[in-house]
């Protein structure tokens, strides 16, 4: 720890508050699906401030340090009551700014951030002071680098609240006074950080500079105290929201520098959970496996699963948009909640979760929609099948509505739905979250399933089983069209289907000559 003096040298002074804004960039609030009508606000304490240099302890038990460069502004005459207009006279100056916080505590702060972001050394602020009255407020760049990456780089102009606006909306409710601080949000790319990364973060305005902000983070060597307050707990949401998505998320865990920018050395110590901890051994769907899995129809693979104990697999309920079609993909998940206003309003406008379903499916992808069998609103339209079929999605699978049918069947994606509807999304549902399980016409659905689709429905199929049971399919399928001939000749059924020892003798028999 360093002296207490250091953490305030860039001030002159300990500041009596620090306000942090919640959401504040466009690119943030698009990549949490949801933009705030105004800002919001948290507290942290002035003990969490430290000096470009310092380093910062990531707690022992704990996997989810993220960091959020940002601007800090530092007021100067104090401000009660003044207009947006006026608000940017009341600032001195600016600063970069490292909104550290451990995601590990964040459910059990619900909301206020005191432990999640109040750590000693979770503010680092400095180097140095840009005059406020030198710069525009509206052109100021945000960099963030970790180990030299660049990983945040914006601008004020990305802003949904002007800072003006932020120093005029907190003076409305209590006097900023002199030396107070104010954090003024994050951009998109703030994700977690593990001992020995080095993140910098600098802010410019045009030849004015902060210069970079450096923090080292080293692993902490002491626990929390379950006998005193709750202990970190990290699971699958607080994971996405620290990692910046699901993917990167599911990457760290193998070190894959594509989704994280890390190498697989720089992979976070995980917690002790089995499931997290263990090797992803799921198979890919090679274009072997493939081409295997086109030629079986869903009725052979539903029968095969069925004698290894897995007969809840089958998306019920939907069927081909357009009869004919036929699919083979793996799964990519955007999950629906029931329509609720407040909600709606929160998350169902801008680069929603709907949006950026439609945006992120891959090549070869089938892109999986839970609605609740919900068909009294339509769960996609024209506009976002030509976007999946763009992307190269193999199919789009859907327990709800379609909205625009017919001009949905003519972009020639493969569709199976519920049922075609008029109406619009936000009549029942709002778009929530990407890449979690889900439950799709009452079977569940993990990113990564495979799936097939015919004339008979969707499947399901566990990636781990999905080599067995194709082969044995194809090969019940061999021994079907056999009987099927045999049948078509004049034979009885009686004796040939199911076979007896005497025709499955002779079918072994043709099949070896």
């Amino acid at each position: 720890m360093t002296d207490i003096d250091d953490r305030f040298t860039v001030l002159g002074a300990r500041p009596g508050k620090i306000m942090a804004v919640h959401l504040s960039y466009i690119s943030r609030a698009d990549q949490r699906g949801r933009r705030p009508a105004a800002p919001s606000y948290f507290f942290k304490p002035s003990s969490s401030l430290a000096a470009s240099g310092a380093e910062i302890e990531r707690p022992a038990g704990t996997e989810l340090l993220a960091f959020e460069g940002e601007i800090a502004l530092i007021i100067g005459e104090p401000a009660r009551w003044v207009t947006p207009d006026a608000a940017w006279n009341h600032v001195a100056s600016l600063t970069a700014a490292n909104d550290f916080g451990l995601y590990d505590l964040r459910a059990n702060d619900k909301g206020s951030n005191v432990r999640s972001k109040g750590g000693d050394g979770y503010t680092p602020l400095g180097p140095a002071l840009i005059d406020a009255r030198a710069v525009d407020p509206a052109a100021l760049r945000l960099r963030t680098w970790v180990n030299g990456e660049v990983v945040q780089d914006d601008t004020t102009a990305g802003l949904l609240f002007p800072l003006a606006q932020i120093v005029a909306d907190l003076s409305q409710h209590f006097t900023l006074e002199t030396g107070d601080v104010i954090l003024t949000g994050t951009p998109a790319g703030s994700s977690v950080v593990v001992p020995g990364d080095v993140v910098e973060v600098q802010v410019d305005a045009g030849i004015h500079s902060t210069g970079r902000l450096r923090t080292t983070v080293v692993q902490g060597g002491r626990p929390f105290d379950g006998a005193v307050g709750s202990l970190p707990a990290a699971d699958d949401t607080q994971r996405t929201e620290a990692w910046g998505s699901a993917a990167a998320a599911a990457a760290a865990r193998t070190g894959d520098r594509s989704e994280t920018g890390r190498s697989a050395g720089d992979s976070p110590v995980l917690t002790d959970s089995p499931v997290l901890n263990a090797p992803d051994t799921r198979p890919v769907l090679t274009p072997e496996l493939r081409a295997k899995l086109a030629r079986v129809p869903v009725a052979a693979l539903s029968g095969q699963l069925r004698t290894r104990g897995l007969n809840d697999v089958t998306i019920d309920g939907v069927h081909a948009l357009t009869p004919g079609n036929r699919f083979v993909g793996t799964a990519r998940t955007l999950r629906f909640l029931p329509h609720r206003e407040d909600l709606f309003a929160a998350r169902g406008g801008g680069y929603n979760a709907q949006k950026r379903a439609f945006d992120a499916v891959e090549q070869g992808e089938v892109l999986v929609i839970e609605a609740r069998g919900e068909r009294g609103s339509g769960t996609l339209g024209d506009i976002l099948a030509i976007r999946a079929h763009a992307r190269g999605a193999a199919a789009i699978v859907t327990d709800g509505g379609v909205r625009d049918a017919e001009a949905v069947a003519a972009v020639g994606i493969p569709v199976f739905t519920a049922g075609p509807h008029p109406a619009v999304l936000g009549r029942r549902h709002v778009p929530w979250e990407t890449d979690v399980a889900i439950g799709c016409g009452g079977t569940t659905v993990e990113p990564g399933d495979i799936l097939v689709g015919d004339g008979d429905g969707v499947i399901v199929l566990p990636p781990a089983l999905a080599e067995e049971v194709v082969d044995a399919a194809l090969a019940q399928e061999e021994e079907d069209a056999w009987i099927a001939a045999q049948v078509a000749s004049g034979h009885p059924v009686d004796g040939l289907f199911p076979m007896n020892a005497e025709w499955r003798a002779r079918y072994e028999s043709e099949r070896q000559n």
